[in-house]
């Protein structure tokens, strides 16, 4: 089934020249099903390229998925134009009376920064919050992953010595859940970030199940007990190129940055980059969209309800 996005979103050609399934909305309106209702808070500087990335994994389901993207009214973007925000983005509180199967919140470039430093902190606090009784399961990316487990469990973010830059070996610790079924015992995944969230802080919170890891990146996968929360602290919606965009951005502007581990062959970077993840991405999100979305939210969504399953 398809993703159900505006004619004019400049994702669509993209996505259309690589055969997703996508819907005109006049197509979608004659259709006598409900589609499952996403909310992105989409807090990347690289705002049309997320959005790609996203609805690239979102449109590989057999579900039909109506995307809201949303914005923090308190930041202004640098990299973003205003027309593109005005057109295609919301803010929260255009939605704060609406209710959602689903919301992803992106990862952002702030890391280095307490919680509480970040300009539009507390308006996103302030969604973390409506999402624990207007949203069915919430999807945190990276960023989003440390600080809704800072707003919502307290658990702290540490900096690290050196960028964690790469694409990494993940191991399952738990093998039962559904979020993981189909996944390979090793798996890979981008990371991309100078700060992590300890494992030792997830084992001492009831509330969490941490269900995978990796020797040298540390924390990946953590899923709330009532499986409404899934925090992921890298960057499985990564594209093949990704990684060798941010290694040139930050050569260029002569940061500090080290070639990004097992993604060139050899890690030589003037050969192409290895794709090794996006097996287990299109699995992650489709499982996500399929077990903890589609087949748990309830058909009626105009008022925060109980968890019930689908008609």
């Amino acid at each position: 089934m398809p993703v159900k996005i505006p004619d004019s979103l400049p994702a669509r050609g993209v996505l259309e020249a690589e055969n997703v399934f996508l819907i005109e909305e006049h197509r979608a309106l004659q259709q006598d099903i409900r589609p499952l209702r996403i909310a992105i808070l989409n807090l990347m500087p690289t705002k049309v390229a997320t959005e790609t990335q996203l609805l690239r994994l979102l449109g590989n389901t057999p579900l039909q998925v109506e995307v809201t993207l949303l914005h923090m009214a308190s930041h202004t973007a640098k990299n973003t134009s205003a027309e593109h925000l005005l057109e295609h983005y919301v803010s929260f509180a255009e939605v704060r009376d609406q209710a959602f199967d689903g919301l992803i919140v992106t990862g952002a470039p702030v890391e280095t920064l307490p919680f509480e430093a970040v300009d539009y902190w507390e308006e996103l606090a302030e969604l973390l919050d409506w999402a624990k009784t207007h949203v069915f399961s919430s999807f945190f990316i990276c960023w989003g992953a440390q600080a809704a487990l800072h707003r919502y469990y307290g658990i702290g973010k540490y900096e690290l010595p050196e960028k964690q830059f790469g694409v990494f070996p993940h191991r399952l610790l738990v093998r039962h859940e559904r979020i993981v079924q189909g996944f390979d015992d090793v798996f890979y995944a981008p990371h991309s970030r100078h700060t992590e969230t300890r494992r030792d802080d997830i084992l001492a919170e009831p509330r969490l199940v941490l269900l995978a890891e990796s020797e040298e990146a540390g924390v990946y996968l953590v899923q709330s007990a009532d499986r409404r929360q899934l925090f992921v602290t890298g960057h499985s919606e990564y594209d093949p190129c990704t990684l060798q965009g941010e290694y040139a951005r930050d050569l260029g502007k002569g940061l500090p940055i080290g070639v990004p581990k097992n993604y060139f062959p050899e890690d030589d970077p003037t050969r192409e980059p290895l794709v090794r993840w996006r097996g287990h991405s299109n699995l992650l999100f489709s499982n996500w969209l399929n077990y903890f979305v589609y087949q748990e939210a309830p058909f009626e969504l105009d008022v925060p309800s109980a968890k019930g399953g689908r008609p």
